[in-house]
């Protein structure tokens, strides 16, 4: 491994972990979501070394490799592949730009646990490495070729949203999305006196799994469906509800309730950045109870554990909204909570949980930071 006491770095990423407020699976799809870039950071430190060789070690898997830039290929070990695959597609884009270096990488962002801490370590590893060889890549190719190597390396068939957070986010600002344009409004936020509480299910959870994909593969076979008759619809999220009615027996009662959550949120959405706006908090926790309800039930992406602790926040008056985070099938809760109530919360949902799973949670209190930035 790299000697972390010694090393003289170059360059210096800092990249943080996401947050997603409402608009859970609507980047595939074409909708807006809210997410923004949160406190919790993987620590990238760069240094050229002058061959043809890479050598990257993890701090906190404890784990380092050697990659020879003339054979970008998948292995076995799925933290490497997104590694080699941020070379390959920097490659792609700009040939013969990438040279050897070395790089240590550490972390205080919480892994498997819906923070997109893949995206955090695409993005920064992206970022950082052109700067180090001055490659000249703009903001969105940073952000599309960490997207591909989710595509290509890893075989997530995700959206653009975690990749865009990362990069775009702005301290004490949501990133107000539309997934189909990319264009985006920074909507300026400040929960006082209420705090960003995640509750860790530590449900591990794995994003290349077929469930996932299928849910991308079931809103596809909806929208092919509905533009048969209808064809000017380019995304799912913009399908009125009363066109995607008129498909209710036409489509399988699976694949309706897929669009249903889709089309609803879109809305809920769209929705819950106005309540902000007028700064109706109270409003605004109520899209996220609707957004974890839609989760659950109509795109069936939720768990027992995670379902358990929105339940527990719903007769909480100091809690102003909770729900599920992330692709799903385990990870995190997102809780708006009192901050005089914040330690009580915490404690109270652990001993529930401990009782109820035989399990411990994990929680994480959080603030909206900045972007992928160089230190």
């Amino acid at each position: 491994m790299l000697a972390v006491n010694s090393f003289v770095s170059e360059v210096v990423v800092q990249s943080p972990g996401r947050i997603n407020f409402i608009g859970e699976h609507l980047d595939y799809n074409g909708g807006h979501v809210l997410p923004a870039a949160m406190n919790q950071k993987i620590t990238l430190k760069f240094r050229k070394n002058n061959s043809h060789m890479c050598h990257v070690t993890s701090i906190l898997l404890k784990n380092d490799f050697k990659i020879d830039l003339n054979n970008l290929v998948k292995t076995d070990t799925q933290w490497h592949n997104f590694i080699l695959g941020v070379l390959f597609h920097i490659n792609v884009l700009k040939p013969n730009t990438l040279k050897g270096f070395d790089c240590i990488i550490e972390s205080d962002l919480a892994l498997g646990a819906g923070l997109s801490s893949s995206a955090a370590l695409e993005c920064g590893l992206a970022k950082g490495i052109n700067e180090l060889f001055k490659i000249g890549l703009t903001d969105t190719e940073l952000i599309e070729l960490s997207r591909d190597t989710e595509h290509t390396f890893i075989g997530a068939k995700c959206g653009i949203m975690d990749q865009f957070a990362v990069i775009k986010g702005k301290k004490n600002h949501l990133l107000f999305l539309n997934c189909e344009t990319l264009a985006y409004d920074l909507i300026e936020v400040d929960f006082k006196p209420y705090i960003i509480v995640l509750l860790n299910s530590n449900v591990s959870h794995n994003l290349a799994n077929s469930a996932y994909n299928r849910r991308r593969d079931e809103c596809s076979i909806a929208l092919t469906i509905i533009k048969k008759k209808y064809p000017n619809y380019k995304f799912l999220s913009k399908v009125p509800l009363e066109i995607l009615n008129e498909f209710e027996h036409v489509l399988s009662d699976e694949i309706y309730h897929r669009a249903l959550y889709v089309i609803e949120e879109n809305k809920r959405s769209i929705n819950a950045v106005a309540h902000l706006k007028n700064f109706d908090f109270i409003n605004f926790g109520n899209c996220l109870y609707q957004s974890h309800y839609g989760l659950q039930q109509h795109y069936e992406v939720s768990c027992e554990e995670l379902d358990f602790l929105v339940e527990l926040t719903k007769d909480l008056d100091y809690v102003l909204g909770s729900r599920m985070m992330g692709g799903g099938f385990g990870g995190c809760t997102i809780n708006i909570v009192h901050s005089t109530h914040v330690d009580q919360f915490i404690e109270d949902t652990k001993g529930a949980y401990r009782k109820t799973y035989n399990k411990e949670l994990s929680a994480i209190i959080t603030t909206i930071d900045d972007g992928a930035c160089i230190v």
